[in-house]
């Protein structure tokens, strides 16, 4: 069979860090293990039963065995702009400050080629979400990594950034609750960011996929609450972590309205907009009651305590987090974060993920998914327990 050598641009992309990750721990598996797999960031929960009811019924219009309009159905732009305004104070006009995303990664990674040229750089947390860099990479563009540090709250100091860097930057990506530090930030963080990026002239990208996981009573603050937080950036919300709705692949893009109408265009030229009865669905997961999401959150908060309790009890010195379904620790002395979480899968079939693989500033810790019940992570403990490390 002939084979075709693959282009310069799929060459230059990035090894998907979580890929390699769900490979070595299928190998396992494969080999009779039972392995608790804490390493992914997939929800286990199913989806709410009304909304599965919507998109049931839906299914049955003829309307949505149509081509979708390109850019979404003014219903659910509608209903996002609603979801803002009551969850967050935050007034969007759903005809211009909303774009439909085929989930919210995809709009992590189509925003760089919207907006950066070859050679424009773009300040990326780190450690961070890996798919920024994909993003970066796909336009060509060039990346500077701004620190996330235990010393800082998890945040950037944006003080910390060379001049140079300030200048050239056309690009920021943030996120909280952050994937992976479970690190949040407040009010005063994102008015910090807007005047930043005012001064610099550069676009903020707030990647909010866990916007609505927040412990201890402290809901997630959203960056378009900052006063001019629209005129520089956009945030992205996907329903995949707050309605246990990964597999539909749905999110959306709020604020500045040029970057909106940037990934319209990109998209038009890419796909047709969603199923029509996933945008019904999806609407109604934002408009109709939020108990599930409460709910949703409490489960989360008590797996949390039970995780770090644990853990601590059997003495590893770990610090619980303020948000998203991740939890950030630090692995013991004399081990890289490759080396315990091999070890954690060799010795006692608990899968993590290594820091490391989220940026340079990820050595020394591993992140653990709150993604399976309390028995699961109890039993998880017990495991590492009869390791004797700690």
């Amino acid at each position: 069979m002939k084979q075709f050598e693959t282009s310069k641009l799929l060459k230059s992309l990035p090894k998907q860090f979580f890929a390699s990750l769900v490979k070595n721990v299928n190998r396992y598996i494969m080999d009779g293990y039972d392995v608790i797999n804490l390493g992914q960031g997939n929800p286990d929960q199913p989806t709410p039963d009304h909304i599965i009811r919507v998109l049931q019924e839906a299914a049955k219009n003829p309307i949505h065995h149509k081509y979708s309009p390109f850019r979404g159905f003014p219903f659910l732009k509608e209903a996002c702009a609603k979801f803002y305004e009551r969850e967050y104070g935050v007034k969007i006009d759903h005809e211009k400050e909303v774009a439909i995303l085929f989930g919210g990664k995809a709009g992590l990674v189509e925003l760089p080629q919207c907006l950066l040229n070859a050679g424009d750089i773009v300040l990326v947390p780190d450690p961070g979400y890996p798919d920024y860099w994909s993003g970066v990479a796909l336009a060509g563009a060039e990346m500077y990594t701004m620190p996330l540090k235990a010393e800082n709250s998890f945040l950037p100091d944006f003080e910390e950034i060379p001049k140079e860097m300030e200048e050239k930057a056309k690009l920021m990506f943030i996120n909280y609750p952050n994937n992976p530090t479970g690190a949040t930030a407040n009010l005063s963080f994102f008015e910090k960011t807007v005047d930043f990026a005012n001064k610099h002239n550069i676009c903020v990208i707030h990647d909010f996929a866990y916007g609505a996981i927040g412990f201890e009573g402290k809901k997630p603050v959203s960056y378009l609450e900052a006063v001019g937080a629209k005129e520089v950036g956009v945030e992205i919300y996907t329903l995949s972590k707050t309605y246990n709705m990964a597999g539909w692949r749905v999110g959306f893009a709020v604020g500045n309205p040029s970057v909106i109408e940037a990934i319209e265009l990109l998209q038009d030229h890419l796909y047709v907009s969603l199923f029509g009865a996933v945008q019904e669905a999806a609407a109604a997961a934002l408009l109709e009651s939020q108990q599930c999401v409460e709910q949703l959150v409490d489960m989360y908060e008590s797996r949390r305590n039970v995780l770090i309790k644990g853990l601590q009890k059997i003495g590893w010195d770990v610090t619980a987090p303020h948000g998203s379904f991740f939890a950030w620790l630090k692995v013991p002395e004399g081990y890289t974060s490759e080396q315990f979480s091999d070890l954690l899968l060799e010795k006692a079939q608990v899968a993590v993920a290594p820091g490391n693989g989220f940026g340079k500033y990820g050595e020394g810790y591993v992140r653990v998914g709150l993604l399976t019940n309390e028995e699961r992570l109890q039993e998880a403990v017990q495991r590492i327990a009869k390791l004797s490390m700690f």
